[in-house]
């Protein structure tokens, strides 16, 4: 009896142990994104990729130019950034036969290599801008308060869009993160999903930005006129591209007509009472289903029960960031249903073809 009770404690014991680790591994969580934050900013990924072969630790020092008093750090970071799963550590055959060990890139790395068509770097810098940070600290101050707004004019006085608009550098870090995931969604798109566009003669971009995914359809399928749509401010830097118009205004109201119109991540930035009122705009651009007419929209299907444990966890966080940033959400399909039909529109099609995101065609 003396030794069932014993064992029952220390089982207790080891489960408050491992209660507590989970409570340490997420309040460190932040430490993972700025080590990665300031490996990308040093350019460690380009130096190693560069190296072209396994880089021993004080190859690297000397490459980032570290002052000596602190070129041991650099190796406490990389050791978590090896765990993290973002470099990894191979053997390296000396001319002795030595087992010296030097770091390579892991595939996520390569997703943070500098001038690549599939370079992450610009997502991770704006999302761990101090800028974009600071709202974080107050989100419970929001959320038990009577702003009617966001955490992030709770935190800045004024929301993230006229933020964007009163810092080019905020905007610019945004726009390139915008394009960056918009270069490897479209190279998806475009090559497994060319029968969304088939049929079609004329496309709007709505929030398109800078122009990246339009180009890339614009490319693809040169029977198609496309449109850049978006904020005279944004457009306004944009370089005149021959295939592809661009114009200003305001989606709230009125959009270009077009057989198609494309919103890529631009609903979950907003609410749901305004998601309709964007959609009934959509809907007065296109024409009938039966004359081609379509909305196509590139977001998140959020589905808790696919079983892939990472990937919900992931939309989860998606859908808080929306939250922080603009107000909006990341909604499930009942939730995109009840928008569509609420702004009158009568048939949809999911298609979940970009991992965590899918590409829904919606019918008048």
């Amino acid at each position: 009896m003396a030794m069932a009770m014993a064992v029952m404690q220390g089982d207790e014991a080891n489960e408050e142990l491992k209660a507590q680790a989970h409570i340490w591994n997420h309040v460190f969580n932040f430490i993972n994104s700025m080590s990665l934050k300031c490996a990308v900013q040093l350019g460690i990924p380009d130096i190693v990729h560069g190296h072209g072969h396994p880089m021993t630790l004080s190859q690297l020092v000397a490459a980032l130019s570290i002052a000596p008093a602190r070129a041991a750090h650099v190796g406490r970071f990389m050791r978590l950034l090896v765990h993290s799963g973002f470099f990894a550590l191979q053997k390296i055959n000396g001319d002795q036969g030595g087992d010296e060990e030097g770091y390579v890139l892991a595939p996520p790395s390569r997703l943070l290599l500098k001038d690549t068509a599939t370079c992450m770097s610009p997502f991770l810098l704006v999302v761990l801008d101090p800028v974009v940070v600071m709202p974080w600290h107050f989100l419970s101050t929001w959320l038990v308060g009577d702003d009617p707004t966001t955490a992030f004019k709770t935190a800045h006085g004024i929301d993230m869009w006229d933020h964007m608009a009163q810092s080019p550098k905020l905007h610019n870090l945004f726009n390139e993160a915008m394009a960056s995931d918009a270069q490897i969604a479209m190279s998806i798109v475009v090559k497994e999903c060319g029968l969304v566009f088939q049929g079609l003669r004329s496309l709007v971009d709505v929030g398109g930005c800078t122009g990246t995914a339009t180009r890339a359809i614009a490319n693809a399928f040169p029977h198609v006129k496309c449109t850049v749509f978006d904020l005279p401010h944004v457009i306004a830097s944009v370089p005149k591209s021959k295939n592809v118009d661009m114009v200003g205004g305001d989606m709230f109201e009125s959009i270009p007509c077009a057989d198609a119109v494309f919103l890529k991540w631009i609903l979950h930035d907003w609410s749901d009472e305004e998601c309709v009122k964007i959609l009934r705009r959509c809907k007065e651009a296109i024409p009938s289903k039966e004359e081609g007419g379509k909305v196509i929209i590139l977001d998140m299907v959020v589905n808790m029960k696919n079983g892939d444990y990472k990937s919900t966890e992931t939309q989860f966080c998606f859908d808080l960031l929306i939250l922080v940033l603009f107000g909006g959400k990341e909604r499930g399909e009942h939730e995109w249903r009840k928008i569509f039909i609420d702004a009158g529109f009568t048939q949809y099609k999911i298609s979940p073809v970009l991992g965590m995101r899918s590409i829904i065609e919606v019918y008048p």
